[in-house]
């Protein structure tokens, strides 16, 4: 297996615009039809201060996908795609009506020179959403949920061989990433729920590593995003006013630049801070 690499080394973001159709009559990942109350303006607020986050404060080379109306989740760009190194999987969303989001986002990859591997149709029914994959720098770990089965995570296996992969349940409709993500180049960040115990000592069992825990005491703030910049970590994370008794834990991780940022009307989605991007580390620009 391949040693560490350096995780949170990031360039590039890709994000992709809220449409109109954003909400509405929808399903969230908690599996309840019906109309999902959330603003719109307020959204597209949300998304744009997280782009000139990641653009102005973090410096990140930001390559912005038009929305597009007739995907209304297309916004979730982090379940699309797979990114490691100089390659991208190209994923199978759970949804089949999702499945053309990936038409943009694989363009892009293209003029990037990534190596674009594809997860197909023939894949025996494979299905597998970024959102339930966290990347350590060390291995992958897939979260086995009703978005991403076993054989989406033996297609990810067969593609990134340098690493191993471990899959994990998550139970309920929540995603991965979700419960847990990556506080630096290794700490990983979790909500202290009984759930989530379960699968930090699941996660545990599994990997050969060591890794800090940063333990949070909302499940909302255990998205979050983290980028190692040339002088100074980043961490952008969930507000005061939406996660209100994590930020004493975020502070705890010193010589960081803290970042809050707003998410409260895609999380009614089922969505995080993470479901909005796809971080690339490429040394050279193409665009």
């Amino acid at each position: 297996m391949a040693n560490m690499c350096p995780y949170g080394r990031f360039t590039h973001a890709v994000v992709r615009g809220i449409p109109e159709t954003f909400g509405g009559k929808a399903v969230t990942d908690a599996g309840k039809n019906g109309e999902v109350t959330v603003d719109l303006a307020k959204a597209q607020r949300q998304y744009g201060c997280l782009t000139g986050a990641l653009r102005q404060k973090v410096g990140l080379q930001l390559i912005e996908i038009p929305p597009d109306p007739e995907l209304p989740e297309s916004w979730r760009i982090e379940d699309v795609a797979v990114i490691q190194g100089d390659t991208a999987l190209i994923t199978r969303p759970f949804k089949e009506q999702r499945r053309s989001e990936a038409d943009a986002v694989r363009k892009v990859m293209s003029e990037l020179h990534l190596t674009v591997m594809e997860m197909g149709d023939e894949e025996g029914g494979a299905t597998l959403e970024g959102s339930d994959v966290l990347f350590t720098g060390r291995e992958f770990f897939v979260g086995i949920s009703s978005h991403t089965n076993r054989r989406g995570a033996e297609v990810l296996a067969d593609t990134f061989r340098d690493f191993a992969v471990s899959t994990i349940p998550v139970c309920g409709g929540t995603r991965l990433k979700n419960i847990c993500s990556m506080g630096g180049p290794n700490t990983i960040i979790f909500s202290n729920s009984d759930e989530v115990k379960k699968t930090l000592r699941m996660m545990e069992q599994l990997t050969d590593h060591h890794y800090e825990i940063l333990t949070v005491p909302e499940e909302a703030a255990a998205n979050c995003i983290y980028i190692k910049g040339p002088k100074q970590d980043f961490l952008l994370h969930r507000p005061t006013e939406e996660c209100p008794e994590s930020l004493a834990a975020f502070q705890k991780l010193q010589d960081y630049t803290l970042l809050p940022t707003a998410c409260s009307e895609a999380s009614k989605l089922g969505a995080s801070l993470s479901s909005l991007c796809l971080l690339i580390n490429r040394k050279h620009t193409y665009f």
